[in-house]
């Protein structure tokens, strides 16, 4: 469905005696789709819609019956949430383009790098922004996003952008940029990490005589178990490793070779 014709979201509320929250993405990207999607499976009350040049995109969208424009400043028309999920490199760009229209709604931001007080900056004075850095297992709704707001970002806004992504995985609040630059480095790009290690226990089952098929399940489905065995209630990584590590057995050999080669020192360095 085509948002260029009929009529707006206030139109509609003010007709059908109902308020819903209206959330318009400014960018039709992998990352939106998934927070799109998962509002959709959600039981939250949010009429969206998108705007993007790319005919693709706005396709994908208008599949799942979303209302999409090619425009951005009429796909912001009547909305309460304007998220901003467009590349890093034309953040500002687009910001500045449509700031002038911003009127009372809350801002979100997902694009990297661009810090709170630049987007603020953009904006009309007094606007609420959020900045938020979700990760990429969020396409599969186990996603981790990290916020912050700022001053002008009431209780309920708050509460509202919880919400919003807590529909692809978990969600948790911080105090500053300097915080999300290292969620970023931690989470934001964390799953690369673990994409890494598990691309090389594949290639050693592979070079043991295992297939590639065979490697991948092993591998995947270990990281999986310890994942969740990791995130349960009282866990420690830690005591859960040392309890899984007979004392000369075959884990320890393994992971004193891990530990003359500094492993965990060269991990902790890269995400510095």
């Amino acid at each position: 469905m085509r948002g260029d014709h009929g009529p707006t979201w206030n139109q509609l509320v003010r007709a059908e005696g109902t308020k819903v929250i209206k959330l318009t993405f400014i960018g039709g990207g992998n990352m939106g789709y998934a927070i799109a999607g998962g509002v959709l499976n959600s039981n939250l009350d949010i009429e969206m819609a998108v705007a993007d040049p790319i005919a693709t995109q706005r396709q994908r969208f208008e599949d799942l019956g979303i209302t999409t424009f090619t425009d951005n400043m009429q796909a912001m028309t009547g909305a309460d949430v304007v998220l901003f999920a467009v590349k890093p490199q034309i953040m500002s760009q687009v910001v500045t383009e449509v700031g002038e229209s911003v009127a009372e709604q809350l801002v979100i931001s997902i694009a990297a790098g661009t810090s709170l007080v630049e987007i603020a900056g953009l904006l009309p004075t007094n606007t609420a922004v959020i900045r938020c850095m979700p990760n990429t297992p969020a396409l599969i709704g186990k996603g981790m996003s990290g916020l912050i707001a700022n001053s002008h970002a009431t209780v309920e806004q708050r509460n509202l952008a919880s919400q919003i992504f807590s529909v692809c995985g978990a969600v948790e609040w911080f105090q500053s940029d300097d915080d999300l630059d290292i969620v970023t480095a931690l989470s934001g790009s964390g799953p690369a990490y673990f994409f890494y290690l598990i691309e090389h226990l594949v290639l050693a089952g592979e070079e043991l005589g295992f297939t590639r098929k065979v490697a991948l399940k092993l591998a995947s489905q270990t990281a999986l178990g310890a994942s969740m065995m990791a995130k349960a209630p009282g866990s420690d990584p830690s005591q859960l490793r040392v309890n899984r590590t007979s004392p000369g057995g075959t884990t320890a050999a393994a992971l004193s070779h891990m530990e003359d080669a500094a492993v965990g020192d060269e991990v902790r360095k890269a995400v510095k």
